[in-house]
């Protein structure tokens, strides 16, 4: 199957693809040459796999701290 590059540089990814990879608009993807020149579009879940491993531990504090309590904190202050 193949598809044709608009104006844009944009091209339609086939039904049955978007199936296959269970895309949704909306879903973030990534394209890639692979070592044979090969585009390679992978999927969400992928993506969510390789990130980088401190990317994995970030996360969100649950704790709301006044900035003056934080510092007074921080500095050891009674």
């Amino acid at each position: 199957m193949h598809t044709t590059l608009t104006s844009k540089g944009q091209v339609t990814i086939p039904k049955h693809i978007r199936d296959a990879l269970h895309l949704e608009p909306g879903c973030a993807i990534e394209f890639r040459i692979n070592r044979e020149g090969e585009v390679v579009l992978t999927r969400p879940s992928e993506l969510r796999d390789e990130d980088d491993r401190f990317e994995r531990l970030r996360g969100k504090a649950d704790v709301k701290w006044r900035t003056d309590d934080l510092m007074a904190l921080l500095r050891g202050d009674n």
